[in-house]
C-alpha cells in the first residue's frame, strides 16, 4: 500500500486531520488572531477636558448639526462650571483688616491653593497696603488697587493703617506695600509715589513680576468678578489703564530709596532696620 509522504504537517488536508486524530501528527496551530481594534471613543469622550475655546473650534469645524447642538451644549456647561469655581475663588475688592486680623487674612491666605490652579503649592497672591489717612500717595495707590482688585480677583487684596498694624510706624514710610505668596514675602516696597510720580502700569508690573498676579487671569472690569478674561473681544476693554488714577505727587527731600520691583525693597537712611 503505497503512503502519501507528508509534505506539509501543518497543511490542512484530511490525510493531516487524520495523523493527528493517532496522534502522529501534534495538534496543528491555531492560526493567530489579529487583535481587535478599540473602537473610537464616543464624542462625549473626545471633547472630555477640552476648553471652551477648543469646544467652539470644534463646532465650527463639525459638518453634523446633531453634533454641533452636542459639542455647544457641553461646552456652555464647561462654561459655566469654570465661572462657578472663579465666583468662589474670587475677591474683586480690597478688604480693610486690623491688626489682629493679619496672621489670618494675609500670612496663611497666601498659603491656600487657588482652587482653579491645577498645580499645588502655589498658594493665592496677596497684596498688602500699609496707609496713612489723608496722605495724597496713599490716597492715590488705594484707588490704584480697588481697580486692580476688580482686575485680578483671583488675588487677595487688604489694607490697614500703618500704625495699627506697626506702632510708630513712619510716617514717610507709608504707603507700604508688602506682597505674599505661599506664606512669604515676594516683595516689599516704601514710601510707594513719595519720590515721584507713580504710573498705574508700574503698580501693575510690579504685582506681575512678583508673581502675586497673572497676566492670564487678567479680567475685563466693567465684568463681575470671575468672568474668564481669555476671550479676544474683552482684549481691548482690559488693555486701557484710563480708570487707574496717577500716584501720587512728586516731592523733595525724601531718603533715598531703592525700589527693585524684582526684589525686596530697603530703606538706605537711620530707618533701614526697621522690621516689617
Amino acid at each position: 500500500m503505497a503512503i502519501n509522504p507528508i509534505d506539509n504537517p501543518n497543511e490542512d488536508t484530511e490525510f493531516n486531520d487524520i495523523l493527528r486524530k493517532h496522534g502522529i501528527l501534534p495538534a496543528r496551530e491555531e492560526a493567530r488572531r489579529t487583535p481587535t481594534p478599540p473602537p473610537p471613543p464616543s464624542l462625549e469622550e473626545s471633547i472630555e477636558g477640552k476648553t471652551p475655546d477648543e469646544l467652539a473650534r470644534l463646532a465650527e469645524e463639525e459638518d453634523d448639526s446633531d453634533t454641533e447642538r452636542v459639542i455647544e451644549a457641553y461646552r456652555r456647561k464647561r462654561l459655566a462650571e469654570m465661572r462657578t469655581k472663579e465666583k468662589s475663588s474670587a475677591h474683586g475688592e480690597v478688604q480693610p483688616i486690623g491688626r489682629d486680623d493679619y496672621a489670618r487674612e494675609v500670612t496663611e491666605a497666601s498659603k491656600v491653593d487657588d482652587p482653579l490652579d491645577e498645580e499645588k503649592g502655589l498658594g493665592t497672591g496677596v497684596v498688602v497696603v500699609l496707609y496713612k489717612d489723608g496722605d495724597p500717595p496713599s490716597v492715590q495707590l488705594l484707588a490704584q488697587l480697588r481697580v486692580l482688585a476688580k482686575r485680578y480677583p483671583r488675588t487677595k487684596f487688604v489694607s490697614i493703617v500703618g500704625n495699627k498694624c506697626i506702632e510708630n510706624y513712619p510716617d514717610r514710610l507709608q504707603p507700604t506695600l508688602i506682597l505674599y505668596r505661599a506664606g512669604e514675602v515676594a516683595a516689599q516696597v516704601v514710601s510707594w509715589g513719595k519720590d515721584r510720580v507713580r504710573e498705574p502700569q508700574e503698580l501693575e508690573a510690579l504685582l506681575v513680576v512678583s508673581k502675586v498676579v497673572s497676566m492670564l487671569h487678567r479680567v475685563n472690569e466693567a465684568d463681575a468678578p470671575g468672568r474668564s478674561a481669555t476671550k479676544a473681544k474683552d482684549e481691548d476693554d482690559i488693555d486701557s489703564d484710563e480708570d487707574i488714577p496717577p500716584t501720587g505727587t512728586r516731592s523733595s527731600g525724601q531718603p533715598g530709596i531703592n525700589k527693585n520691583v524684582r526684589g525686596r525693597t530697603t530703606v538706605e537712611d537711620e530707618d533701614s532696620d526697621f522690621d516689617l
